[in-house]
Formats: C-alpha cells, sequence, structure tokens
C-alpha cells in the first residue's frame, strides 16, 4: 500500500465530508436564491454557490477564498461561477452586490481588531442600495470550546474509501481576550502520521459586534439564535445578523 501524502488539497477534498449540508446552509440558500448577486467571502469549496446555481439561481455568483486549493474543488464543480482567490482586499469593491455572506463561521477567523474593520469596511463598499450582509459567529455565552475535547473524535471516509479520524483539542487557557486557540488533528489509516491545524477562532458578543458593524457603516436590522430564527439566548448556539447599509 503507497502511504498518503497528506497535502491542502487532501483537506480541501475532505471539508464537505466533514461538514455536510445542514440547516445553516438550507437558511443561506434561502436568501442566496431571493438575491440577484451575491457574493459568498470565505466560500472554501463553494458548496453553496454550487447548490444555488444548480437549482436556478441565473443572477451573478462570485465565490472569494484565500485557499487555492478549495477552489480548484469549486471550479472543477461549477465553472459557470466566479471563483476569485483572496479575500475581501483582493479588489476594490463598487456597490454590485445585493447580497454578501459569510458561512461556516468564517467571520470568526477575523481575530485582529483592524481585520474585522478591514473586512467589515469592503464588505460596505461590495453591497448596493438595499443590500444585506449575513453571517453567524458561535454565541461565546454557550462556550462551544468546552466540548472540543479530543474525546470527541469525528470519523468520516476519504475519497479513496479508506477512514479518517479527526479532533480538537483547545489550548488549557481556553478562551483569552476574547480568543481561543485550539489544534485539529486528522488521522488516516494509510497516512505516515497524523497531520495537526493549529486555528485561533475570535468570539464576539452582540454589543461588540454591533460595535465594528457600525463602525463600518453598517447597521444590524435583525439577528437569530438559531437557524430557525429564534431569538439570542444565553444557551443558543449562534449569532446570527443581519445588516443593511446605514
Amino acid at each position: 500500500m503507497v502511504d498518503h501524502v497528506f497535502t491542502d488539497l487532501t483537506l480541501a477534498a475532505l471539508y464537505e465530508r466533514l461538514n455536510p449540508w445542514g440547516p445553516g446552509d438550507d437558511f443561506y440558500l434561502g436568501l442566496v436564491l431571493r438575491a440577484r448577486s451575491v457574493l459568498d467571502i470565505g466560500c472554501g469549496t463553494g458548496q453553496l454557490l454550487r447548490r444555488a446555481r444548480a437549482e436556478g439561481h441565473l443572477g451573478r455568483l462570485m465565490g472569494l477564498d484565500p485557499a487555492p486549493a478549495m477552489l480548484v474543488q469549486a471550479r472543477r464543480a461549477r465553472p459557470d461561477v466566479e471563483w476569485v482567490l483572496g479575500d475581501m482586499r483582493t479588489r476594490l469593491w463598487n456597490g454590485e452586490f445585493d447580497l454578501a455572506v459569510m458561512t461556516g463561521h468564517a467571520f470568526q477567523e477575523l481575530v485582529g481588531d483592524e481585520e474585522i474593520r478591514s473586512c467589515l469596511q469592503a464588505v460596505r463598499a461590495a453591497l448596493g442600495d438595499g443590500g444585506r450582509f449575513v453571517f453567524e459567529t458561535r454565541n461565546p455565552a454557550a462556550r462551544a470550546w468546552e466540548r472540543w475535547t479530543p474525546e470527541r473524535v469525528h470519523e468520516i471516509t476519504a475519497g479513496d474509501g479508506t477512514p479518517v479520524r479527526v479532533w480538537h483539542e483547545v489550548h488549557s487557557d481556553g478562551l483569552v481576550d476574547g480568543r481561543v486557540r485550539f489544534t485539529e488533528t486528522y488521522e488516516g489509516d494509510t497516512w505516515p502520521a497524523p497531520q495537526v491545524c493549529h486555528s485561533v477562532l475570535r468570539f464576539l458578543d452582540e454589543e461588540s459586534l454591533g460595535g465594528f458593524l457600525a463602525e463600518a457603516g453598517l447597521t444590524v436590522v435583525e439577528q437569530y439564535g438559531d437557524w430557525g430564527r429564534g431569538p439570542v439566548t444565553p444557551a443558543g448556539p449562534e449569532i446570527i445578523t443581519v445588516a443593511r447599509p446605514s
């Protein structure tokens, strides 16, 4: 048996198996299908926009992601969507989108204040009159990171039919200055060794989110605590935000 060579393409090929379609995707798909032009920031493998095109969306769809391997997967599956390598600093925006989204908790990967400000200012520039920016973050009050332990192992099947196990481990300090540092470990039966990815996520509460949005010229019009559009509560898992240009 040939040893597995672990690359970014390996992770990209596993992404949708680790993140199967769920209620959050249904929530965003409904919004996308009602918008004429859509920007998906941090689109990953492009699952959302691919599905929208397959279900008949005829307008402009652009997926933006800084990971080349993710966009390889997206382009293979759906070349009739604009797939752009980079982040919101990649180009100058001119009010060309009715809807901008950040799904899969991608917003939490903006860990510094200036990163958040820069992204939100660019989102504001990308939205036309009446546009909406919709994204979700994990509710810090629900303390989701306390359940990211090595004992919770997720097993998926890779494209070659072999099992892959994935688990998380949070640094012992937990939440520090609104940030959680953790590792994500991948282990496959055909791999020479486990592969470890190091990550940091930012957790912001409603007030902090509102402050950053207002500073960028965006106003919160709706917030939900779950994908059924329930209110934000201390125990609720999400803070799902809909904002418009002020």
